[in-house]
């Protein structure tokens, strides 16, 4: 069982915003020398500094853990050997509780209900020990109810934060709304939400051609039903599972062209799978909170939604022009938002000038001399469209040999609301009937993300 000493968490500039000392076998500028380590990693000279976002080191016997959340910095201290896995998935789990409570996840929500998180902590924790992390289990032993904050103010939470830019039909509740908080009047507004969240990884060759492709997709689910009811959540009749058509389920079938085929999935512990392998239905009873049914993989090949072509070529002795071109191959009526492309180019590089298409709107360009990198910004890109990017280079040295080897590659990050690229659907969203007039409202929403999205000169 995993025993900590401190738990406590830090905005980004290191102010202490919650802190608990459990077993007061730590001193306690503990925050400080955590912080100070972390932001002068490379100043010390200790070499590598941990992942930005997870990170495990030692100062002086003591073992700090920490992951970045929204933001902020969630750490654990200890001086006994523990499995760094486990206090790192406890960190994810007590942040994830926190955002369930307060609805959303930031310094000032934290801040302005510190006493509600320490009630959460008192309960997670006790004497360094973990007692639960259940939301559904706490919920009978935390009274206070959270001060909301001003969601119009609230910068991105993840991949289901874009629900909340101007579309009428699909609400963003479900990310900023806390799991205890009622309606105004006391009433509790009766609805589920389903992500269904993609972040595809694609590798393009300098002729276009895709060298590799990869999904990782998550079913992500946040219900707000009173007597937690149970749900039927209906998938594609042809969703097969096991490379090479071979299903775990030994489900046989004649694989059409449209059928999706997932190398593997893996399902939440709620979720029975006793009618999956005849008609690819899940049933479960869902807790409180936020949390995945279902995450899977995908190998098999997909249509990409954007083409990338980038061509680099000397203009002179000191001079090279860089041709960007971006295809969307999705539907018009799908819109993609969001959309970074950066393109490292030779350190000699001096400077660039950029030219884009006539009558462009909502996009940047800038060289970011210091790391030799172009950056080229779309605020939104709509299906069928192309865009091309011309930027000349100055050099302050001839070239030797090839310069295409010498930049690049080309990658691209994007958010692409409504659109999914593995074809995974969810048919129906059944919710076992209280009454006749029970009629709780239903939200199915589709994300795709971009992991790694590169093309080679």
């Amino acid at each position: 069982m995993a025993m900590i000493s401190q738990l406590f968490v830090l905005s980004q500039r290191g102010d202490n915003i919650v802190f608990r000392d459990y077993r007061g076998e730590v001193q306690k500028g503990s925050a400080e020398i955590f912080f100070r380590k972390v932001k002068f990693w490379k100043d010390d000279g200790d070499g590598d500094a941990p992942p930005a976002f997870v990170g495990i080191f030692n100062v002086d016997g003591v073992n700090y853990f920490h992951v970045r959340v929204s933001g902020l910095l969630f750490v654990a201290t200890t001086r006994v050997n523990v499995s760094p896995s486990l206090v790192l998935e406890l960190l994810q789990r007590i942040a994830r509780v926190i955002k369930d409570y307060l609805g959303v996840l930031n310094e000032d929500s934290l801040r302005k209900n510190f006493v509600l998180v320490y009630e959460l902590l008192d309960e997670v924790i006790d004497f360094g020990y973990v007692q639960t992390t259940s939301t559904e289990v706490l919920k009978s032993y935390v009274f206070n109810e959270p001060i909301l904050v001003d969601v119009a103010h609230v910068p991105s939470l993840g991949p289901a934060a874009i629900f909340m830019q101007g579309n009428k039909r699909m609400p963003g509740t479900a990310i900023t709304k806390s799991v205890i908080a009622n309606e105004p009047g006391g009433r509790r507004r009766e609805e589920i939400f389903v992500d269904v969240i993609e972040k595809i990884s694609v590798t393009f060759s300098a002729s276009g051609y895709i060298l590799t492709f990869e999904i990782d997709g998550t079913i992500q689910m946040k219900s707000y039903l009173t007597g937690n009811p149970e749900i039927r959540l209906a998938l594609n009749d042809d969703l097969n599972i096991g490379r090479r058509g071979r299903s775990i389920y030994d489900y046989s079938s004649s694989y059409g062209s449209g059928a999706v085929i997932l190398d593997d999935c893996n399902f939440h512990e709620s979720v029975h799978l006793d009618s999956f392998d005849i008609d690819r239905t899940l049933t479960l009873v869902p807790s409180d909170g936020e949390f995945s049914v279902m995450s899977y993989r995908m190998t098999q090949e997909f249509k990409p939604p954007f083409r990338i072509n980038a061509l680099l070529e000397a203009a002179g002795s000191l001079k090279a022009e860089v041709i960007l071109k971006i295809r969307a191959d999705f539907s018009p009526s799908v819109t993609a938002n969001s959309i970074l492309v950066q393109m490292p180019v030779p350190i000699y590089t001096t400077r660039v000038s950029f030219e884009l298409e006539p009558g462009t709107v909502g996009n940047t360009t800038d060289f970011k001399e210091s790391s030799k990198r172009l950056e080229w910004g779309l605020k939104k890109i709509v299906g069928g469209s192309e865009h091309t990017l011309r930027a000349k280079l100055t050099f302050a040295q001839e070239p030797h040999g090839n310069i295409a080897k010498e930049a690049g590659p080309v990658s691209m990050t994007f958010t692409i609301p409504m659109f999914n690229a593995s074809g995974l659907k969810v048919k129906y969203l059944q919710i076992a009937k209280k009454s006749n007039t029970y009629n709780p409202y239903r939200w199915v929403r589709y994300v795709t993300q971009a992991n790694s999205y590169v093309a080679r000169l």
